[in-house]
This record gives structure tokens, sequence and C-alpha cells, in this order.
């Protein structure tokens, strides 16, 4: 058996460095140290912690909200335009040929944090999924996460006035 090592999720899987007994996505735009893809009235863009290819991003609401019918008729008419927007930076900095978009509501379906209602994206390449992922239940991110982000922030940048 060969082992992957990841030292660096050592102080939060094993210490639990950055855990909090509040909502994660609430407790977001109040970190010092955390940089967001865009920000918008009631959104905001980050990339995935523990991401499932590089790229995987999610647009999260500002207000802790669990439904899509929770939503504000203000955050409603601002996701539509995100999300088109997060499609154009996807495909302009990793050429997928495909993509994931996904909400899941509720624990039952599937939602990690199931009282924060947000939207991923996931750039998908054919034959992307492998053995490390489906027997090995590890994921492989060729791309260092602080790369993605450059390359992500730049073009959500570049086409910021197209929506």
């Amino acid at each position: 058996m060969e082992y992957l090592f990841t030292p660096w999720r050592r102080k939060y899987v094993v210490e639990g460095e950055g855990r909090n007994d509040g909502c994660v996505f609430c407790a977001l735009p109040d970190e010092e140290d955390r940089d967001f893809l865009f920000e918008t009235e009631h959104w905001y863009g980050v990339l995935n912690a523990f991401p499932y290819c590089n790229g995987h991003l999610m647009l999260v609401t500002r207000r802790h909200v669990s439904w899509l019918s929770d939503l504000s008729k203000e955050e409603l008419a601002e996701l539509g335009p995100l999300m088109h927007r997060a499609e154009i930076a996807l495909r302009k900095t990793y050429s997928p040929e495909g993509m994931n978009m996904g909400i899941n509501f509720g624990s039952a379906g599937g939602a990690g944090i199931p009282g924060h209602l947000h939207v991923h994206l996931l750039p998908r390449w054919a034959g992307d999924t492998n053995f490390m992922s489906s027997i090995g239940q590890t994921r492989v991110v060729p791309e260092e996460m602080s790369l993605s982000f450059d390359r992500l922030s730049a073009a959500f940048g570049e086409n910021d006035g197209q929506v």
C-alpha cells in the first residue's frame, strides 16, 4: 500500500485549528486573511477548501439561509448573473470540456454545511475521475490552491463588467 501524505491538513484535521462552532460561511467575511474571488452586495465567491478538482469554486450568499426559496428577490436576482460570470471565468481559466453545478439542500440532500446556501461549480474533463477518487478515496488536485486563486480572480476581474 502506498501513502499520500498531507501534513498541511494536520492542524485542521487533528488539532481542530480553524474550526468554529458557528457557520463557517458566516465567519468567512470577517476573517482578515480571507481572499474572495469576487464580492457583491449579496454574494461572494471562494475556492472550495477541499476541492474535487482544480477550479472548484463556490458562490456563497452573505445571508444565512438554507433554501433557495428563502432568498430575497435581490439575492435571487444576483445569482443567475453570478453563475454566468463563474462559468465564463472557469472556461477562460481551465478550458473544461464540461462543468458540474450543484446546490445541496439540507444534510439529507448532501449539503456539507446544510444551514447556509452555496452553489458549487466544478470544471470537468473527459477521464478526469480516476482510481484515486473512486477506490482510494483520495483526490489528486494538480494545481496549488494559491495558483488557482490567482488565475481565477484575474479571470473574474476581466469579466467583471460583462454581467
